[in-house]
This record gives C-alpha cells, sequence and structure tokens, in this order.
C-alpha cells in the first residue's frame, strides 16, 4: 500500500485537499495526489464506486462519503464538522478537477467560511487539456460547462456564446453531441470549432473542421459518437463582436414595437449578422411571437 511520507504529502489537520484525478489514463494521476489520498482521514468522492476503481488500482483503503449533486447540501455540515475536529478530506469528483462541471462547491465555500485551510492538488482538467490541443487562441478564454439539453435553450445560448471574442470550451455527452453539433453548425456557420473525443483514453481522437464539416465528419462513423466531449469554439472576429453589440441595441428599441421574427428581420438586415443569430440573441433579451406558430422559419 502507498504510505503519505513515501512522497512526502505532509498532511495537514483540518484541511481539505481539492484532488484532481485521472480523465481517463490512470497512469495521469500525480505521486503528491497518490500520496493525499492515501493520507488523509476520508474522501468526498462524486462517486464512491467509480473512486473506488481508482483506489484500488492505487492500493490505497481511505474511507470515503459519497458527495453529489442530490446530497451535497444534506452532507456538507457533517464534513465540516470532521474537519473542525482535526480531520483531513480530498474532495474527489469522478474526473478531473473537481468543481469544473461537478460537485464541491458548496463544500469548499463552507470549508473556508468555517476557517479551513483548503489546499488544491493540481492535475487533469479535460477543458484545459483540449485547449492544449485545440490549435485555437488560448491566452483568454471562456468555459461554459454543458450546453442547455432543450433544442430551443439550446441554440438561444450558443447565440449568446457567437460573439465571444475569447475561444469558448464546453462539455457535451454522447446521447446529445450530434443535436448540439448541428446546432453548432446551423449558428456558426463555418465557424472553426475542435472536437475531443475521449482525451486520454485509448481512443482519443480530435479534429478541428468548419462547424458545418464537423457534423458530416460525426454522422459518418457511429463510433465518433460514443464517449466523453470537449468542445472549443474558434473566437468570433472583431467585426462580430460589434455587430452583436449593435444588435443588441437594436433589438431592445425594436422588440417594444414589434414581435421578435419581425425585429430580427430587420435588425439581421441592418447589421449583416445571420437571422437565425439575431433571432435567438431577441429571445434571449425577452422577445416573443405569440402570433407565429414557427417563428424561426421566417427569421
Amino acid at each position: 500500500m502507498t504510505s503519505a511520507s513515501e512522497h512526502d504529502a505532509d498532511i495537514q489537520p483540518g484541511s481539505l485537499y481539492v484532488v484532481a484525478t485521472p480523465i481517463g489514463n490512470l497512469g495521469d494521476l500525480s505521486p503528491r495526489a497518490r500520496a493525499v489520498l492515501a493520507g488523509v482521514s476520508r474522501i468526498a468522492a462524486e462517486d464512491t464506486r467509480t473512486t473506488a476503481v481508482l483506489l484500488r488500482h492505487c492500493g490505497v483503503d481511505t474511507p470515503m462519503t459519497a458527495l453529489h449533486d442530490h446530497n451535497e447540501a444534506q452532507v456538507v455540515d457533517g464534513l465540516v464538522a470532521r474537519l473542525q475536529a482535526g480531520e483531513s478530506l480530498a474532495l474527489v469528483s469522478d474526473a478531473g478537477t473537481p468543481l469544473i462541471s461537478d460537485p464541491g462547491f458548496q463544500l469548499v465555500r463552507a470549508a473556508r467560511n468555517a476557517g479551513c485551510a483548503v489546499l488544491a492538488v493540481p492535475g487533469p482538467c479535460a477543458a484545459i487539456a483540449a485547449l492544449s490541443i485545440a490549435g485555437l487562441p488560448s491566452d483568454s478564454f471562456l468555459f461554459v460547462g454543458f450546453l442547455p439539453p432543450k433544442p430551443a435553450a439550446r441554440r438561444q445560448r450558443i447565440a449568446e456564446l457567437a460573439h465571444e471574442p475569447r475561444t469558448v470550451l464546453l462539455y457535451e455527452s454522447s446521447h446529445r453531441v450530434v443535436d448540439s453539433l448541428a446546432d453548432l453548425a446551423a449558428v456558426l456557420g463555418e465557424r472553426p470549432l475542435m472536437l475531443g473525443r475521449e482525451l486520454s483514453k485509448r481512443f482519443e481522437q480530435s479534429v478541428l473542421l468548419p462547424a458545418t464539416a464537423l457534423t458530416q465528419w460525426i454522422a459518418e462513423d457511429p463510433n465518433r459518437q460514443r464517449g466523453e466531449f470537449v468542445l472549443a469554439i474558434s473566437p468570433a472576429p472583431a467585426a462580430d463582436s460589434d455587430q452583436a453589440r449593435e444588435a443588441q441595441r437594436l433589438l431592445r428599441v425594436l422588440l417594444a414595437e414589434m414581435p421578435a421574427s419581425r425585429a430580427a428581420r430587420a435588425v439581421a438586415a441592418l447589421t449583416g449578422l445571420r437571422k437565425q443569430v439575431v433571432y435567438e440573441l431577441a429571445l434571449g433579451l425577452g422577445g416573443a411571437d405569440a402570433n407565429d406558430a414557427d417563428a424561426t422559419e421566417g427569421a
């Protein structure tokens, strides 16, 4: 069994360690992370069954407590009480860095509010791994987690991101990736996207293509639709960002006088932006088409 002293983990009593774990390849677990997991009093894990696989691989038998989206509010007080009593805890998610589209925020905030030390044990993160291989600008970026599951909300969110001047990173699941790529293509057209699939795993793939071509690429082989995905969206040209700001200004005026679809058509003509993009922006500003059964068709 691995002991903390082997890697000088120097576990501090009453401290919460936020530990990054592999996103696929178990060899990516750092020696320090291994030592911390072996040396703390208890591990708060998103899914104890998933973490048990990692612990067995490491030869670690530290006891665990489940901490996930459905119980975090209920277990936080008890875990903070353990910290205040002098126990040391590690927080892990199923894969990658905790709190990055994973539970743990309430525990970290409660621990800090209670005056407990919170320490990072950095390591793998799917979003950062994707950014590093995307071939897109990386000096400034925006991470947005998952897109909304419902089509209308998803298209509206994409329209909001279409004019972002930074590289945008997002996650997507296997059962929604095809629909999300179709919506991205509808809104973004030929904007370059990088899709990373199964990063660090046996069947890892990554490809940088225009949004429309990427929808064709993933449809060509059902195997490309399996696994876990990270998407990176190329920044909007500066002119697009300026146009979007002008479009929003005009929409705020026109939406007080007309339905969203009519306002979108007018603003698209004035700014040169895609009609669908402007329509989704109009909806995001509270516009509606009460008398239009299919407003997007006219937009």
